[in-house]
């Protein structure tokens, strides 16, 4: 059993990088819970663990504790960045990196820019603290620019964020050999269509509460016609709020 520890950056009173409505924090949390819903419901013999599921604050030095004491087997580390001209996807190792280390990096950067698309920044090496102290090999994902306006209209549209999730989970997949689940091998256990899944709950509740959808059924498949009335929804909103 392979266990991955999942760091999403931030949370609590420390918010992130903060611009245009969107707090790093909160993306980190969303991709985070993402990652181990589809990994562990994806493979076989995988355990998630997380630095943090809900928005609350840690110290650096807890969250990789915590980590080297659980025994994880690797370690990444989930944010969004800010500050860097055209925005785009990075990711960083440790400046002296283990060879391990450097294939996970690798493993994980490729997954994401294949599903995420857009600007590569890069595979970096830094002196950064989460790369530093862990005991396993361990990467640090910078996802889009919350302060350059295309990454944040980017990291508001579920698709974008269902792209960074799967490539994380298809890097990590890679990397550890990890098997997929056949048909048979996963519970059958249907989503109940009432209830958002958790990395789409606060989604879900700011388009009910701005009335682009009536709160109900999130889980069902949209026709084109409901998509319609969405999008004529949208437009309205955008009339009135200029």
């Amino acid at each position: 059993m392979y266990k991955v520890w999942i760091d999403a950056g931030h949370g609590g009173k420390d918010p992130g990088a903060v611009a245009n409505g969107i707090q790093e924090k909160d993306i980190a949390l969303k991709v985070s819970l993402g990652i181990k819903e589809r990994l562990e419901e994806g493979y076989k013999d995988v355990q998630v663990l997380l630095s943090r599921s809900t928005d609350v604050f840690l110290e650096l030095k807890d969250r990789t504790s915590k980590a080297n004491a659980a025994g994880a087997d690797i370690l990444v580390s989930v944010h969004c960045n800010a500050g860097g001209g055209k925005g785009g996807f990075e990711s960083f190792r440790y400046t002296s990196a283990s060879q391990n280390s450097i294939k996970l990096q690798d493993a994980l950067h490729r997954s994401i820019m294949a599903k995420l698309g857009g600007i590569d920044r890069g595979q970096k090496a830094q002196n950064l603290h989460m790369v530093r102290e862990p005991k396993m090999p361990a990467v640090l994902t910078e996802n889009l620019f919350v302060d350059m306006i295309a990454d944040a209209d980017r990291l508001n549209q579920a698709s974008v964020i269902n792209a960074i999730i799967d490539g994380h989970v298809q890097g990590i997949a890679t990397y550890l050999g990890l098997i997929m689940k056949k048909k048979e091998d996963k519970p059958v256990t249907e989503q109940d269509v009432n209830v958002p899944s958790k990395w789409a709950e606060k989604t879900w509740k700011e388009v009910s509460e701005k009335g682009f959808f009536d709160g109900s059924r999130p889980g069902v498949s949209v026709t084109r016609e409901e998509l319609g009335a969405v999008v004529s929804r949208l437009l309205k909103y955008v009339e009135r709020t200029g």
